[in-house]
This record gives C-alpha cells, structure tokens and sequence, in this order.
C-alpha cells in the first residue's frame, strides 16, 4: 500500500512542494527589511542633499542636511502607519498623499475644543508680535540723489543737515534734488512705508525722535534728510478687536503641538538608523 502510493506522482509532487515550503521556512526571504526598522542610508543621504543644492544652488547646512534627514524619517514613518491603517486601499496615489492623510488624522482632533475667552487672551499676550497694530508715522523728507550728487553727498547732506536744525526759517522744499517722491507724507503705517521706502528706511524713522531732522538715511531712491512730525507706536488690540485672527493662530499651533506629539509617539514604535556620512560632518 505504501510503496504503490509512493509511486503516485500526485505525492511527488506534494513532498517536492512540503520539501520546498520547509526550506522556505528556515531560510527566510532575505530580501524582506525587518519591520519597524528604519535605515537612511549614506547614499540616500547624499541624494537628499544633491536634490537640495540643485534646488537652492548651494549645498545645505548642517541643519538643513538634519532637517531634509528628519522630514525623510517622518515621511516613512507616517506613509507605513497609513498602510498599516490600510489607508492605501483603492487609492492610486503617492506616498505623500498617504502621509498628509496620516497628518488629517490630526487635524480633526486638533480642531475639536473651542477655547475660552481667557485661553485666547493669554495667547493673544503671549504672541503681541502677531496682532499688534501698525505704527504709524508722518514726517518730512529732502532728497538727495546719488547720481546728481557724486562723491560731494556726505559733505552736501551734512551742511543740508546743518541749516535744517540751526535756521528755523529754512524751506525744506528748497533743498536737495528733484524727486517725484512727496516732500511731506502724512500719517501712514510703517508697513507701508517699509514698502515704499525700505525696510531700514522704515526702521530708522520709527526710532527717530519727533520733531528733529535726521540723516542721511538711505532708501532704494537714495539719501535722505527726514523729520518725523508725529509718531503713533502700535498698539496690542483688545481680544474683541482681533478674535478672529486669534482663534484661527491658536487652532493652528495647537494643531501643528498635537500633530508633533502624535509623531514622537509613533517615533517610539521605530527603530531608526542614520548611517554616517562623512561629508555631511564637514558641512558648517
């Protein structure tokens, strides 16, 4: 009976396949990376940091090199954690879109509680950069234009300078070079001047003492002899004036503080290796 059944080739052919499944087993598929590990290679890091100086047309620093190295860690962590979530399933897209789902996950919760008026004026305290209204200034100004004036502006600017602060009856009007810009503008927010101007223009007039000409102060047109006439500084609004703006800055940081705890929960899951590259010890 058994040696007419070990004749039949049906059973060959289920002990070749037993034989096989068995050295499978002990094997392994080496070609399988352990789960839960992470490796960024050398040359990955190198691509990271190629992709970047075409980009930027520089090499990255340090801390951009460890920023594009953390942001890979994130993104493959995260594009795992959708697959394990079978976030992938009927969905033709790219593993970014599978980590900016991952990352919905959070805003969700992020943007289940509404905060109290009192958690929004400690925020709004806590942040017076963000909300602060723009100062405002008026002043007057006389051009003086570097191509008219050649190697002569600094000693011109100082004389100008000089009888603008000692003769009170003197025209501002009738001083410096013709210019399109206006001798004299009213009250307007250092946002805007900034843009007109400069931004060191801008800056120069908002520390300038009122009522006293000043100068030169540089600006993209040229040099200038100014004299703030008034100066409203900014101010931190009340909650009332500004909620809106407010609730949506607090919503967003605590968004981006959850979606950041979230991550370094899930960090923990992981265990990453960052293999050294020599270059990048060498990058300032």
């Amino acid at each position: 009976m058994v040696k007419r059944l070990l004749k039949e080739p049906l059973v060959h052919f289920f002990l070749i396949a037993l034989a096989i499944f068995a050295m499978h087993g002990v094997v392994g598929d080496k070609s399988v990376p352990a789960p839960d590990v992470i490796v960024v290679t050398a040359s990955k890091i190198e691509q990271m940091g190629s992709v970047f100086t075409k980009t930027w047309q520089r090499p990255p620093t340090g801390r951009e090199l460890k920023g594009l190295i953390d942001d890979h860690v994130r993104e493959e962590i995260l594009v795992r954690e959708a697959l394990a979530l079978g976030l992938d399933k009927d969905d033709t897209v790219i593993r970014r879109r599978l980590r900016q789902k991952m990352e919905f996950l959070v805003i969700d919760e992020a943007d289940a509680p509404v905060p109290t008026d009192a958690e929004l004026n400690v925020y709004l305290k806590a942040h017076p950069g963000a909300f602060e209204t723009d100062p405002m200034l008026a002043f007057q100004q006389v051009f003086l234009n570097p191509e008219r004036q050649g190697d002569a502006i600094a000693r011109n600017a100082a004389s100008t300078l000089e009888a603008l602060a000692t003769i009170p009856s003197t025209d501002p009007a009738s001083l410096g070079d013709v210019t399109q810009l206006p001798p004299v503008v009213e009250l307007t927010g250092k946002t805007a001047i900034a843009q007109m101007f400069g931004g060191e223009f801008a800056e120069a007039l908002d520390k300038a003492p009122v009522g006293q000409w000043i100068g030169p102060v540089a600006s993209g047109f040229g040099l200038h002899l100014v004299r703030v006439t008034e100066h409203k500084p900014g101010r931190l609004p009340a909650l009332g004036d500004v909620r809106a703006a407010v609730m949506r800055e607090w919503a967003n940081d605590r968004r981006v503080a959850l979606e950041d705890r979230r991550f370094a929960e899930l960090l923990k899951r992981y265990d990453v290796t960052i293999e050294n590259l020599a270059v990048a010890r060498t990058v300032p």
